[in-house]
């Protein structure tokens, strides 16, 4: 080949090269406003990813980071300049039931107002943030002392105690919250871990109120860690828990028509425990579903072994306010039922006045759920809360049992007698029976007999008692002890009385 035709080749392959090269350059080169908006949203995207560590996303509250940040400034100010500050633990009572019954979208929406509400208190100088779910941290600098810490506590209480809207609804919240002060209360690493043993201790003294903290608080906190740990092992496992019965007594026949169960926890080091201390640690640490699960169906499972014995016993077992959010509760009430063969009609649920009222349409759709499936209801506690007549009527309830602080003092206090009179009238009128607890004396029997109470139910009869005592106390196995008699109360298989002609239908 000529040198020519190689000249010609080679400007020949320049002048493609040149071609595909400004083709390229015109179809895919960013042009330089392009180029700008691509740093742009890249800068937009690392600052969003900055802001959400240090800003909670839901509420716009700073993170625990920045406010252990913050935390340690504070700290130091207050070292150099010889001052204070102050730390709030607030946790919202009831919160998980609320989100379990409105849904974690309603929940969210609560938990914003929630995060306004915290930030309208306060000032400039001081931090709000988020920890968790429920869980909010205040840090208030500038040299707080106690009194103007409490005094803020309280602002935060009558805050959060406003209504909130939420779905159509109107919700009502308190909260727990604990305080300490730096340098009083220890060193900054720790101020934390104390505020929250100090929540604790205020959550464990009713809610809805403060609380300093105290040494005596953080080893308390060690002790619940430990005992969850272990209530957890015991309904994992089955081993320590135990359900003790307690007879009820029908007021004009003196005979047994039944008996409620409460849960008693034998711990293999601690001894029996008490349920005032392990039922707030179940409900803290979110076993207490589990818990409930365990109740219903060991009183089924006992149910059941009695009826083989011949003996038909109604047992009422109580349900939290925790157990009335589960959306699996009459689910797992059919499910225990089935698996052991137990007539529904033995099985009452006893739910506190408080709980049933505190979400009334709530109640009132789980309330016919289980009454559908054949189940007793009975409000518990009644006269401590503050009952909607309106709504109580409406309830699918059979039942009323009037508090024991009612019956001690019926005795020596009128207006005890006044009111217990007027609610057996009331629940009469409603077609309810009205069960008194606490029982203690013949006055108190005489008394609430007089009133036309159905039955009773207290020490003077009997105390609560493991299934075997009751068993023999029912079979008549001990005769050295008077007491009323069980198998004139008891019901045949089918559930229709048996042959002592008792004018008194079972309850149901």
């Amino acid at each position: 080949m000529s040198s020519v035709w190689i000249g010609l080749l080679a400007v020949g392959a320049l002048l493609v090269g040149a071609a595909g090269a400004w083709i390229w350059h015109r179809r895919y080169k960013p042009r330089a406003s392009e180029t700008a908006q691509h740093r742009a949203e890249v800068a937009a995207d690392e600052a969003a990813r900055a802001r959400a560590v240090t800003h909670d996303p839901l509420t716009g509250l700073a993170t625990r980071l920045l406010l252990e940040d913050r935390l340690a400034a504070a700290a130091m100010r207050a070292d150099i300049r010889e001052q204070h500050m102050a730390l709030l633990y607030v946790d919202l009572d009831g919160f998980k039931a609320i989100n379990d019954s409105m849904g974690y979208r309603r929940g969210d929406e609560l938990l914003s107002e929630v995060g306004r509400r915290l930030l309208c208190i306060g000032r400039s100088t001081d931090v709000v943030a988020r920890l968790g779910a429920d869980e909010f941290l205040m840090l208030l600098d500038g040299d707080p002392d106690a009194a103007s810490s409490a005094l803020v506590a309280d602002r935060v209480r009558q805050s959060l105690l406003e209504p909130y809207h939420v779905g159509g609804r109107e919700v009502h919240l308190s909260c727990s919250i604990g305080i300490v002060l730096y340098p009083d209360h220890g060193p900054r690493a720790r101020l934390i871990a104390r505020a929250d043993a100090a929540m604790l201790a205020a959550k464990r003294a009713g809610g809805n109120m403060h609380c300093f903290y105290e040494r005596r608080m953080e080893a308390d906190q060690d002790v619940a860690i430990e005992l969850q740990r272990d209530l957890r092992r015991a309904i994992e496992t089955n081993q320590g828990l135990m359900l003790h019965y307690q007879p009820k007594i029908d007021t004009v026949s003196q005979q047994v028509t039944g008996a409620e169960a409460l849960l008693r926890w034998q711990h293999p080091t601690r001894g029996m425990v008490s349920p005032v201390e392990f039922i707030p640690i179940a409900e803290r640490f979110g076993l207490i579903g589990a818990l409930g699960a365990w109740v219903i169906d060991e009183a089924c499972a006992q149910i059941k072994t009695w009826r083989g014995m011949g003996l038909s016993m109604r047992v009422a077992i109580n349900l939290s306010m925790h157990q009335l959010r589960q959306s699996d509760l009459v689910e797992k009430v059919s499910d225990a039922l089935r698996r052991h063969q137990v007539p529904p009609d033995l099985i009452t649920f006893e739910i506190t006045e408080s709980a049933a009222m505190e979400d009334a349409q709530a109640s009132m759709r789980l309330f016919e759920q289980l009454a559908q499936i054949g189940v007793s209801l009975s409000i518990d506690d009644f006269g401590t809360g503050y009952s909607s007549l309106s709504h109580l009527r409406k309830l699918p309830a059979t039942q009323l049992k009037i508090d024991r602080s009612f019956v001690q003092d019926l005795g020596g206090e009128e207006d005890a007698r006044a009111i217990v009179k007027a609610v057996i009238k009331l629940a009469h009128a409603l077609g309810l029976e009205v069960v008194a607890e606490g029982v203690e004396t013949r006055d108190q029997q005489d008394i609430l007999t007089d009133f036309g109470c159905d039955q009773l139910q207290g020490y003077l009869y009997a105390r609560p008692m493991p299934a075997k005592h009751l068993q023999l106390w029912a079979l008549g196995g001990d005769k050295n002890t008077a007491h009323p008699s069980f198998r004139d109360s008891l019901f045949n298989q089918d559930g229709e009385a048996d042959a002592s002609g008792s004018e008194h239908p079972p309850y149901h």
